[in-house]
């Protein structure tokens, strides 16, 4: 019975050596890196190690699977800057069906070294609305380029001529596209128009206008089709051998996810809500500790999010304001005057917290809303328990005996013995009292307290 067992083994172990002796030697590993939702510092740093890693492990390429409606500036241009940089060629793909790259994600898909998108994807709608949260800009008419144009250029910036801010932005994120355009031979119009008229194109006509280099249904048929194409990457002509390659997958890791969670401008935005309530009842209550062990966390975690929003500090403001007007109306009596300015400073101040128009970087109103109502509840009710609080009367400590009433043991002239509280207390009075009369305790020193008989009560 041993001896078929081992002939078994051994044709195992012969069958396991020859699929390895068969496998391509140096197969070729792809990295596919996702990203899904608004382009912010989260996915930002996890496509920047991304693609550093991949280059660690000499990835022969890059894919970057993306689904987004945009998203920041400065974390859009970060993820170019490392695109640009990379000696390993980048593919930029839309997918799945369904999926989208507007704004940021248009720009990502220029700069990257291939550009595909799956059917029934779109891109486009590129204008930098980041800077113009007022959204009045009245597109120009079509067909009248601005002076200085080219011939059948794009046509001037969607921006009001008084407005030069927008304008310039628009300007500069015309020219930054149609120079990643150049670079790698793409329609430098069409991103132009893109910029200029927030234009989109399904995937079908990107290719016809060379917006794209390949339509593609998966993964694996990008990879067939990228087979063999020649590109240029860190200064060295590449010629792609995707046939056979070994695809890898990257999701995000528990920082990426934790940058995710904390850059969600509703999350920033309860965290900051957190933080300042913990500040305010610790500076109120010295020594509670928690709220402000609690608060100053929060308040961190909401500063380091919202460094890199476009953050109205008027509207910050409010906010803080509309707090301290909520507070406030339990310990001054304004019939609801500053309860209720409070609650609109409060909601304003919201609004305008966040001034972008940028999708997914938005506080909504669903949140708002309900957070409002809380904050000004919260607040009347825990100060209104404070108010309570300080009007009792003292139960511990030596300030308790203020205010305690006794029974004179024996005559006495200006000094002599009482009983309060269950013990024998050396007391002494500015007139005389008689044994058995009721007196208040009105002064502690030390050991000695000072009383004064109560009302009705005779004195000798």
């Amino acid at each position: 019975m041993a001896d078929p067992l081992r002939f078994l083994s051994r044709l195992a172990l012969f069958a396991c050596l020859t699929l390895l002796l068969a496998a391509p030697a140096g197969a070729a590993m792809v990295r596919v890196l996702t990203v899904q939702g608004a382009i912010g510092p989260a996915s930002a740093d996890y496509l920047l190690r991304g693609i550093a890693r991949a280059v660690e492990d000499k990835a022969h390429l890059i894919v970057i699977e993306m689904d987004t409606p945009g998203g920041l500036d400065t974390s859009m241009r970060d993820i170019i800057k490392a695109i640009l940089a990379s000696p390993v060629p980048v593919a930029a793909y839309v997918s799945p069906q369904g999926a989208r790259a507007a704004s940021a994600g248009t720009y990502i898909l220029y700069a990257s070294h291939i550009a595909a998108m799956a059917p029934a994807t779109n891109l486009g709608a590129a204008t930098p609305v980041e800077l113009a949260p007022g959204g009045g800009d009245q597109p120009a008419a079509p067909g009248k380029p601005a002076q200085g144009d080219k011939p059948g250029a794009a046509p001037p910036a969607a921006a009001p001529p008084g407005d030069p801010k927008m304008r310039k932005a628009v300007h500069d994120a015309a020219a930054y596209i149609r120079g990643l355009a150049e670079l790698r031979g793409r329609n430098g119009d069409w991103a132009e128009r893109a910029v200029r008229e927030a234009v989109s194109l399904s995937a079908s006509e990107a290719l016809k206008l060379k917006v794209i280099d390949l339509l593609a249904a998966d993964i694996g048929d990008l990879l067939r089709q990228a087979n063999g194409r020649v590109t240029q990457a860190g200064g060295q002509t590449i010629t792609l051998d995707t046939a056979n390659a070994v695809i890898e997958r990257v999701q995000p890791d528990w920082r990426s996810r934790l940058l995710a969670v904390i850059g969600d401008p509703a999350i920033a935005y309860i965290l900051m809500l957190l933080g300042i309530y913990g500040m305010i009842y610790e500076f109120s209550n010295p020594g509670m500790l928690f709220p402000g062990v609690v608060g100053g966390i929060c308040l961190l975690l909401a500063l380091f999010a919202l460094q890199v929003m476009p953050i109205s500090y008027a509207g910050l403001a409010l906010m803080i304001l509309g707090i301290v007007l909520m507070i406030s109306e339990a310990f001054i009596p304004s019939f609801g005057a500053l309860g209720l300015g409070g609650i609109i400073a409060f909601v304003i101040g919201s609004v305008m917290l966040i001034d972008t128009d940028v999708p997914g970087y938005g506080i909504p109103w669903m949140l708002i809303v309900p957070v409002a109502a809380v904050s000004a509840l919260f607040s009347f009710f825990v100060a209104g328990m404070a108010v309570k609080a300080r009007a009792r009367p003292v139960v511990t400590g030596a300030e308790e005996m203020i205010g305690a009433s006794g029974e004179i043991l024996a005559d006495m002239e200006q000094e002599g013995w009482a009983h309060l509280h269950g013990e024998r207390w050396r007391v002494r009075s500015n007139v005389p009292l008689k044994r058995g009369s009721r007196v208040r305790v009105r002064a502690r020193h030390d050991l000695v307290l000072d009383v004064e008989p109560l009302q009705g009560e005779k004195h000798v």
